[in-house]
């Protein structure tokens, strides 16, 4: 098997089981000439950017994302990041249905050198 083949069967197993769409919360580059700017303030702006297949799983000790590592390649090309580990760095969170959990963790699941899925920790934050 290679690494392509590892991810598509990652993904194959991600949707088997429960796989969602969940968003992750990335800051977008600040725009010239906005008013904010002419005070010296960049008017912080978020986007959200999908990612699916992924599976949520909470419990009283520990909640985790489970999400696949093609969809994380889609979601850092789409948000301009260098690598998924600065992409998670910077997220302001992942959203989950209605509710901003904070990204606590981030390890991928490698296989021949090659990431295919990502477990992030989270936390929820307060509203």
């Amino acid at each position: 098997m290679n690494a392509e083949a590892n991810a598509r069967a990652a993904d194959a197993l991600l949707r088997v089981n429960g796989g969602q769409r969940v968003s992750l919360r990335v800051p977008m580059t600040a725009v010239a000439g906005d008013a904010d700017e002419e005070l010296g303030y960049a008017t912080p702006a978020f986007q959200d950017v999908a990612l699916e297949p992924a599976v949520f799983r909470k419990s009283a000790e520990t909640t985790a994302l489970m999400v696949s590592a093609n969809a994380v390649a889609r979601a850092a090309g789409e948000a301009g990041a260098e690598s998924a580990t600065a992409m998670f760095a910077t997220a302001l969170g992942v959203v989950v249905g209605d509710v901003l959990y904070a990204v606590t963790s981030c390890k991928a699941g490698q296989a021949m050198g090659s990431a295919y899925c990502y477990v992030l920790g989270l936390r929820e934050t307060r509203s």
